[in-house]
């Protein structure tokens, strides 16, 4: 909240000395064992000094008194115009950097209204929402209210760990509910008649961590926000919008797409900050060799469980931020093992999947100062208060220069000295970024990406729409303009019905909300159960389930190591039991892809680059052992599980035999070079769009039947699309140029992780040729409009051909679909129809 004090640290065992330099930390990280030549660069972000403000009108002064108890005598300046947004009534979102105080610009206003309420006959006159995209962060906002106000104002939790039997008591007495979206969604909107007293009196929403509701995720909450907006007016009652962002491009244009009306932006922060010494860092090549004899690195992973070692030893608070939930396991379980007794104890894990009282505990440990290292997935990157840190690890780029931010922010919230360290993972992307660190510390955060009318999103939440009150022609405009075309299709599928007053109707017997899946799991999440016991250890999102708990997988919980016996997708269960295999497991897929429409082509000389919608089919045919200690495959085993399908959006690109042949590529070269520059291209285009890695995938064909050429597909991972590929189309030229100079410049000679290789390609990274790919990509860009001004050709539609070697995405966000295009019902990711299994292919990217 700012300048609040961290808890107390408990001596729970004797403390290390600690490091109060920065610079002094860092050296002494890059000394040891002649590490020096894997720091890359090094940047000292200055202090800022404070800039305060009075306290505006209108705040309470109960909630002065709290603040000024807790350390905040005078709010700072951004705080306060903040405030006096909300009191306004003025829609407002608050876009300032990591502990900047931005919940007690939103709370001061909001806990002084939800006072005045308390005054009220019925102890309820003024009622408040808090949204967060995740639990710990409502959990942690609930303290924060507590601490600034008085016993008057009732705050409760009201999520999926919430007790049937407080449930009640929220509805009915609660003046301020913290809750996230998929509740609202699923919990609170469908039942709203229950709500009525609560949504009668509602006088603000706030929404947390807002950037983080980017593409389909972020598509789907403003389609929940319109609902509740449209319930709300029923009622009686036009709540004011509070919304909280780490720094992003624009962040008034994201609360707009968001809430559906006009925003205010506060984005000058005032806020003290201390020294930030921010180092990019590359792990050194190992012995071994990977596939096809490639250079291996260290992984990122292994790297920062040495450094997270190194700084408990030296009593440095520290968290690691790590990409995967296995990562997780592995940097908490690496440390551990090298501390020992006592300080091993002082290190855990946090990840999505663990139980709820599992992870309370942990939040419990690291606030009270148990925990000196966390290795955590971007779970805690949200906002969770954790006062007191000293460093941040990031074991790989976090896809975005915005939740790069957000993760060094963690460190140095009271405004010491800090250190960030983002390690690079061996991959193009992450290589590119530590030799090119004017692509982080001199480029601008991106802007949050978000399509409210996508199709794909739009229908279902019409049908969820109308199952709570009938949709009018009132609704058409709050809705989007989609609205007025997907209502008749939705009529003649028999979804909705019209009726002689002119309103749309719900015509099922099954709740048309749970229809709707905001994540992007693609259905019910898998639990992974102990066979032996009968012991629920945790859950896996459906659509990864197929590559991380199919039969034979190994997996990690809480750093125990499990090989899955069995995976029943029909009940959504997969057995596991404990075992201490000597390898890891990762799966294998054969992924196809068709054009269905093709909605712009452009001419780069006689080649073509397109964008359009696409129908992808990826299915997992079998895993590779591969041992732990140098990554060698021990075997292959096969598999046999269904295939899955998804429709989505990609730019593609094609080039001609005569280019081939200027380029000196024989046709047994081509698959190489086309499958080199594909993996290198979806590694690449985070830099250009608002998406890591994991949200696109890739297909490359030496003759596709649609196009009649070799081509290239990069695709959306989700139903529908996700303004990626988009993206990618209207930067192509950057896109590219950027994926040419990493292959070029990487130091190997055939082609690694660092700039042409993947480390889950369904392929095995077979063939792959990185000198052919440099060569096909200089034909290519020598055609492009900056270099070669071409016009642009008309598009059509595609005829439906497949293609395949391919490298998947399971990622979430969005796009443009035609009307057309949304399935015939409304289940699965968006609302496409059956055959959709999930909301990409898991796999490879």
């Amino acid at each position: 909240m700012g300048r609040f004090p961290a808890t107390p640290v408990t001596d729970w065992v004797p403390m290390p000395p600690r490091h109060h330099s920065s610079e002094a930390l860092l050296a002494a990280l890059s000394a040891d064992r002649g590490r020096s030549d894997r720091l890359t660069h090094t940047e000292h972000l200055p202090a800022r000094e404070a800039r305060y403000a009075p306290w505006p009108g209108g705040v309470r002064p109960e909630v002065i008194a709290a603040a000024q108890a807790l350390g905040a005598e005078l709010p700072w300046a951004h705080q306060a115009e903040a405030m006096e947004l909300a009191k306004s009534g003025q829609t407002m979102v608050i876009a300032t950097g990591t502990a900047s105080g931005k919940s007690l610009g939103y709370l001061a206003p909001v806990l002084s209204d939800l006072l005045d309420g308390t005054e009220a006959p019925n102890g309820r006159g003024a009622t408040a929402l808090y949204l967060a995209p995740t639990k710990a962060l409502a959990a942690d906002q609930r303290r924060r209210a507590a601490e600034l106000a008085p016993g008057r104002v009732r705050a409760a939790l009201y999520d999926g760990d919430t007790p049937a039997e407080e449930r009640e008591w929220v509805r009915q007495y609660a003046s301020y509910v913290l809750t996230n979206p998929d509740m609202l969604h699923r919990g609170i909107l469908p039942a709203h008649p229950r709500w009525a007293s609560f949504l009668k009196a509602l006088k603000y929403v706030v929404i947390d961590e807002c950037h983080s509701y980017r593409g389909v995720f972020g598509s789907h909450v403003a389609q929940v926000l319109r609902r509740l907006r449209r319930l709300c007016a029923r009622y009686g009652s036009s709540p004011t919008f509070l919304l909280a962002s780490a720094t992003t491009a624009d962040p008034a244009t994201t609360a707009r797409r968001l809430t559906g009306l006009p925003a205010v932006a506060v984005t000058e922060d005032a806020s003290p900050r201390g020294p930030l010494v921010f180092a990019l860092w590359e792990p050194p090549l190992t012995e071994n060799t990977g596939e096809h004899g490639a250079p291996v690195r260290r992984t990122a992973t292994a790297e920062a469980g040495y450094l997270l070692t190194e700084l408990v030893e030296r009593g440095t608070r520290t968290v690691v931020f790590v990409r995967s939930r296995r990562a997780a396991e592995l940097v908490a379980l690496q440390a551990q093992d090298q501390l020992g007794s006592p300080l091993s104890t002082r290190v855990a894990a946090y990840r999505g999947g663990y139980l709820a009282e599992e992870r309370r505990a942990i939040e419990r440990d690291l606030h009270s100062g148990k925990l000196l290292g966390l290795a955590s997935t971007s779970a805690l990157e949200l906002g969770v208060d954790v006062s007191g840190l000293d460093a941040v690890l990031m074991a790989g780029y976090p896809g975005t220069r915005a939740s790069l931010w957000q993760q060094a922010g963690r460190a140095g919230r009271e405004a010491q000295g800090a250190l960030a360290v983002l390690i690079a993972r061996d991959d193009p992307l992450d290589t590119y970024l530590v030799h090119h660190p004017e692509a982080l510390f001199a480029t601008p955060v991106e802007a949050t990406v978000l399509d409210p009318d996508n199709p794909h999103v739009l229908a279902p939440h019409l049908c969820a729409a109308a199952a709570e009150l009938p949709l009018t022609e009132g609704d058409l405009t709050l809705f989007g303009p989609s609205t007025a075309q997907l209502l008749p299709v939705l009529e003649r599928r028999g979804l909705l019905r019209r009726r002689t007053d002119g309103s749309w109707y719900w015509t099922r017997r099954e709740r048309a909300a749970d229809a709707v899946d905001l994540r992007g799991s693609g259905g019910n999440p898998v639990q992974i159960v102990e066979g032996s016991t009968g012991r629920l250890l945790g859950t896996v999102d459906a659509a990864a389930a197929h590559t991380t708990v199919h039969s034979g997988a190994v997996h990690l919980h809480q750093g125990r190591t499990y090989l899955v016996q069995d995976l029943d997708l029909e009940t959504s269960v997969a057995v596991v039991e404990r075992a201490e295999p000597p390898y890891s497991t990762s799966a294998r897929d054969l992924t196809s892809i068709s054009v269905l429409a093709t909605d712009s082509t452009v001419a780069w000389g006689e080649a073509r680059l397109s964008f359009g919608s696409v129908e992808v089919t990826n299915q997992v045919v079998g895993y590779l052992r591969k041992r732990i200690s140098t990554g060698e495959i021990m075997g292959e085993s096969k598999l046999d599980l269904p295939p899955r399908t998804l429709r989505t959006r990609a730019v593609w690109w094609s080039v001609t035999e005569q280019q081939l042949f200027d380029a000196q590529i024989p046709f047994d070269q081509l698959p190489g070079a086309a499958h080199a520059a594909e993996h290198a291209s979806i590694g690449l285009l985070p830099l250009f769009a608002t998406c890591d890695r994991w949200d696109i995938g890739g297909v490359s064909v030496p003759l596709h039947p649609d196009t009649q050429l070799p081509t290239v597909f990069v695709y959306d991972g989700h139903s529908g699309g996700a303004g990626f590929a988009e993206r990618g189309f209207q930067r192509a030229e950057q896109w590219l140029t950027a994926t040419r100079g990493a292959i070029a410049a990487c130091e190997c000679r055939r082609g690694c992780p660092s700039c042409v290789q993947s480390p889950k390609c369904g392929n095995g990274n077979d063939p792959l040729d990185k000198d052919a790919a440099v060569r096909l990509l200089d034909a290519l860009l020598a055609g492009a409009p900056g270099r070669a001004a071409e016009a642009p050709v008309s598009g059509g539609s595609g005829t439906g051909g497949a293609g395949s070697g391919a490298e998947n995405s399971g990622g979430a966000d969005l796009g443009g679909a035609d009307v057309g295009d949304v399935g015939p019902g409304v289940t699965g990711s968006g609302g496409t129809g059956p055959g959709v299994a999930g909301p990409g292919v898991a796999g490879d990217e």
